[in-house]
């Protein structure tokens, strides 16, 4: 009986070397799956699913994996308005965990002895894929070549040729990762504390010039409507958002983390998207949520985003979290509306039938129709009443 492996593949240098190893060098039946997150064109999956072959896999699979993407994670993060570190939307950290979980069901649909992936020992994406591994198929063995062998890039393209692996060997200025919620930029410029990418090494080259508006409809918290076009669903209103505002560069910036296994990095992102998204959403929030289920919406929504990123997506407080972030989300409907303008974006204002800022209770530094001076008086006294008691009874003042 032969033994099967599933391979995550990309058709890189570092998955197409996992082909030849695992199946010459180590006797596996090798099985690849592309997971697509929003990352690949038809033409592109097309692509890799003959080099697979012509590597020699056993089969090939390519799994749809947007939709699925959005409901399991990216909604969640518009929920939350997640930003690692108040600037990162978790573009590459959430589509590693997507692609793990489409990579472990597809282990158990071929009942396969093993799952491989072609991730170093220098990164994040070792750690997600394995530990979700280890929780959806316990007992499988993980098998790493890349990580195991410590191979260097050049010692991948020797022993490839020598297999006579015909591909594009040369190596890009710059490592890119697009997927639905952003895209990363590597190069030289971020392996040290101080640089910035030039405009060239962005894969969205701006082409919109002067100022343009949009208005973004919410219903109960997700995106359905882009100025008068809608949607059938949250993803595809995103991708039409991304072709309007990715061409005014918005979204840019160099992301500096702490990795999970314990040093910093940095790494550069376009995602104009989604932080168009996310601020448009909080804006809308501000509006119509409360100020403690805005405040404690912070504090779990913080905990969520980085627990995710350091691969934590099966912990049954995850899901706790989710369903918290669900029913927040009732009464966030409503159209926002947002000024691009090349490189940055501001938002004009809201409109919502649940906006909390009515002129009929009041204007804030102006005039109140729902108390009086005399309500305020005694309100001020009982409110600090506490306070008043411990300074008194502690002899305790404080000056002006």
């Amino acid at each position: 009986m032969s033994k099967k492996v599933v391979l995550g593949f990309s058709g890189g240098l570092d998955t197409s070397f996992c082909v030849k190893y695992l199946s010459e060098d180590m006797g596996y039946e090798v099985h690849s799956i592309v997971v697509n997150t929003g990352g690949f064109s038809d033409e592109e999956l097309v692509q890799i699913e003959a080099h697979a072959y012509k590597l020699g896999v056993q089969s090939h699979t390519a799994v749809n994996a947007v939709k699925p993407y959005y409901d399991s994670i990216l909604k969640y993060l518009v929920f939350g308005n997640v930003l690692k570190n108040n600037m990162y939307p978790l573009s590459v950290s959430a589509e590693r965990l997507a692609q793990a979980l489409h990579i472990a069901a597809h282990v158990k649909k071929l009942e396969a002895n093993a799952v491989a992936h072609g991730s170093t020992g220098a990164g994040n994406d070792q750690v997600r894929f394995d530990m979700v591994f280890h929780i959806e198929i316990p007992g499988v063995e993980i098998i790493t070549p890349i990580r195991d062998l410590q191979l260097s890039r050049e010692a991948e393209i020797e022993y490839l040729k020598g297999k006579n692996v015909d591909m594009n060997f040369e190596k890009s200025a710059y490592s890119i990762n697009k997927g639905l919620w952003g895209t990363s930029v590597g190069g030289k410029e971020t392996l040290s504390s101080k640089g910035v990418l030039p405009e060239a090494a962005w894969p969205t080259q701006i082409t919109k010039h002067g100022e343009e508006e949009v208005t973004l409809y919410f219903e109960k918290g997700e995106l359905k409507k882009v100025n008068s076009v809608a949607f059938n669903h949250p993803t595809e209103a995103i991708q039409y958002l991304q072709s309007i505002a990715g061409a005014y560069a918005i979204g840019r910036d160099i992301h500096v983390g702490d990795t999970i296994i314990g040093i910093k990095g940095r790494v550069g992102f376009e995602a104009a998207a989604p932080m168009v998204i996310i601020k448009a959403h909080h804006a809308l929030e501000k509006h119509v949520l409360t100020k403690w289920q805005l405040q404690w919406k912070d504090t779990l929504s913080q905990f969520y985003g980085n627990w995710l990123h350091e691969g934590q997506i099966l912990d049954p407080v995850m899901r706790d979290i989710e369903a918290y972030l669900q029913q927040s989300q009732q009464n966030v409907t409503g159209e926002v509306f947002v000024q691009l303008q090349p490189y940055r974006f501001q938002i004009l204002g809201i409109a919502s039938v649940h906006d909390l800022m009515s002129a009929k209770f009041g204007k804030y530094g102006e005039m109140n129709t729902g108390f009086t001076g005399a309500d305020v008086r005694g309100f001020s006294k009982l409110f600090g009443n506490q306070t008043s008691i411990y300074h008194q009874v502690n002899k305790t003042t404080h000056e002006d």
